[in-house]
């Protein structure tokens, strides 16, 4: 039978070391899908995050790749993905936005909002994602709470409206005052914050002596808010001009579950979605869904290739056939996948909301559609302007098969962008990157996952323009300029830097020079 339980896709965003997989890891701890947490910057036995398993997540302490979590929690279904807060990924993150349906941005109490920060704010208002702020890292010393608040006003435009408030200055948390209830939730630490950090809800007449000043301190604040408007609004939150904020210390799992409850009252559910043709397919129709990632190498044991998707309307029930958008040729979804982190059990039904894997579907690409009965299209996710370009080689001509296979498969997970061209051939690709740490982890994966190490070689390319076969054809022998074919068959021509191609565009007024999407903006 189908789960009709209400459903709940939410993506963690925020500039980089701001908490997001420690964040990930607690709400699953509280939500009893795991039972230990523990830390991306884990010591000793502790062990690492489950959102970040790649080799290289774990030896740096960052996240590289999103990871898609599923678990239960009171009545609900949660889809929970982590997303890499470092811009040189941003777009992975910026895929995983068109998948969900609200976003929690992580704020760090000690830095405020840093660009990384800003540019995803950015990205949400531009997709009519609602937000949740976090404050988190309040159990270290930092900008006090107010201030706070009028940095995210200031900075990026909406209006903050607390539903917790700290009680104890950044560095001394105590609790938080719920203005819903009046209530003060206190916390007490656990051993490395590794298990559910034990809460006590008391009335303002309970509270100890040893909290009144601080309890006092956090009331007269929470007056303040009142008096200035500052309390939530669901239509306007669902509107995007305000953005409920709460306090939080992820480390220490303070918080985490006034989060996770708050999700499940004030997030929207999943929604009817337009497709290409403005045709609007609702939730209850028959089903379809979107690729908005690819991933390979999950399991070391097995040549695995995961499609995720996220399910739009509708039911999926596994073994269906259903058609591919793109070629509308249909295929069977016998290998169907739940995900949590780089687990994977089978899955039998899933509902609109839901993330589901599908194994070695080699056909599906990143923006795909899939769908049964009446035929739907939804938006391709857009490719960033890559802003540093490499050519590649095999580091060991005898494996060169194992090479060409590599690259095809990163080009199909979007790890990195890859151009070429009749005069370079197949041998020679370039690799574009809207951040140079991309060819970081094509190393890394190139050499342990496919066993084929890579020779680059840099190039003095810093500009890139869309362009057509008419331009491709013009644009031969200029200097400074080359064109180069992605493998989506976008015309891609590349200059040493702003300048050059500006002259080119106005030597050329009528060829199609038109610029791509920022990485992050």
């Amino acid at each position: 039978m189908p789960d009709t339980r209400p459903r709940r896709t939410f993506a963690v965003i925020s500039h980089p070391d701001a908490g997001k997989s420690t964040l990930t890891e607690a709400l699953a701890l509280h939500a009893r899908a795991i039972t230990e947490a523990g830390a991306v910057h884990s010591k000793g036995d502790r062990r690492s995050t489950v959102s970040d398993w790649m080799a290289m997540e774990k030896a740096r302490g960052i996240s590289i790749t999103s990871a898609a979590l599923q678990f239960a929690y009171r009545d609900h279904v949660v889809n929970l993905v982590d997303t890499p807060g470092h811009s040189d990924f941003s777009e992975d993150t910026y895929r995983v936005l068109s998948a969900v349906d609200s976003a929690v941005m992580l704020v760090d109490a000690g830095k405020g909002l840093e660009p990384q920060t800003l540019k995803l704010f950015r990205v949400c208002a531009l997709r009519g994602i609602p937000v949740i702020t976090v404050i988190n890292k309040w159990d270290r010393p930092g900008l006090s709470a107010l201030g706070l608040m009028d940095l995210v006003e200031q900075k990026i435009g909406l209006r903050p409206t607390p539903l917790t408030w700290p009680v104890g200055e950044a560095g001394d948390f105590r609790g938080v005052l719920d203005r819903r209830t009046g209530e003060f939730v206190k916390y007490t630490r656990s051993a490395g914050g590794a298990t559910r950090a034990p809460e006590r809800r008391m009335a303002p007449e309970e509270v100890e002596e040893v909290d009144a000043e601080v309890w006092s301190a956090a009331v007269e604040e929470h007056e303040l808010l009142a008096l200035d408007d500052a309390d939530h609004d669901q239509e306007r939150f669902l509107a995007g001009r305000t953005t409920p904020v709460m306090f939080a210390s992820a480390l220490q799992n303070f918080g985490v579950a006034q989060l996770l409850d708050l999700l499940l009252d004030i997030a929207p559910a999943p929604h009817d979605t337009a497709g290409v043709d403005g045709s609007v397919r609702r939730v209850d129709d028959d089903f379809s869904a979107f690729v908005f990632k690819v991933q390979s190498g999950m399991n070391a044991q097995h040549r695995d290739r995961l499609a995720y998707a996220r399910v739009v309307s509708g039911t999926f029930e596994r073994g269906m056939v259903v058609t591919h958008a793109d070629t509308g040729r249909p295929f069977a979804t016998k290998f169907a996948q739940a995900v949590f982190g780089r687990d994977t059990t089978s899955v039998e039904t899933a509902g609109p909301g839901d993330i589901i894997g599908l194994v070695n579907a080699s056909a599906l690409r990143v923006g795909d559609t899939m769908y049964v009965g009446d035929a739907v299209k939804y938006p391709p996710v857009p490719s960033f302007a890559p802003e540093h370009f490499m050519t590649a080689s095999a580091g060991d001509i005898s494996r060169y098969k194992q090479f060409r296979k590599g690259i095809e498969q990163l080009d199909q997970e979007g790890v990195v962008q890859v151009l070429r061209s009749d005069l370079r051939g197949d041998q020679n690709p370039v690799l574009a990157a809207v951040g140079p740490m991309q060819f970081e982890v094509v190393e890394d994966r190139m050499t342990h996952e496919f066993n084929a190490p890579i020779r680059f070689s840099r190039l003095d390319y810093a500009v890139a323009r869309r362009t057509d076969a008419a331009g491709a054809e013009a644009l031969k022998g200029v200097r400074g300029v080359e064109v180069l074919a992605r493998s989506d068959g976008t015309q891609l021509a590349l200059f040493v830097d702003e300048w050059r191609a500006g002259k080119v565009a106005r030597d050329h007024p009528d060829l199609l020079l038109e610029a791509l999407p920022a990485g992050g903006a």
